[in-house]
């Protein structure tokens, strides 16, 4: 599978208005994860130069994940548990999880 992102404008239009669970790795050079955060919210628009924006529900404030369309895939109907809120998530349409690793300092 290739890492280049891949972005087709007729997929990214049917990703609006679709609610989304986020999941966020943090992880350091070397890929040892350090932090999870998880997100959830509806997909506001999704263009090439912005990526996929999401309005977090809670919030309202908007979150902007890479124009990597290979990262959403369809939720399974039922509840999600968010660990560091304890929220419930019921049914999300889409889920995509991003590993995001820290550059080494060398």
């Amino acid at each position: 599978m290739s890492n280049k992102p891949i972005f087709n404008p007729e997929e990214a239009k049917s990703l609006i208005g679709k609610y989304c669970l986020i999941g966020l790795n943090y992880c350091d050079h070397q890929g040892k994860p350090l932090e999870k955060k998880q997100l959830h919210g509806d997909i506001i628009r999704a263009n090439e130069n912005e990526g996929v924006v999401l309005k977090l529900r809670g919030s309202g404030e908007e979150f902007k994940l890479p124009p990597d369309l290979k990262a959403f895939k369809k939720a399974e109907p039922g509840e999600y548990r968010l660990k560091s809120t304890g929220e419930t998530i019921i049914s999300p349409d889409l889920i995509a999880t991003w590993d995001i690793n820290k550059p080494s300092l060398e």
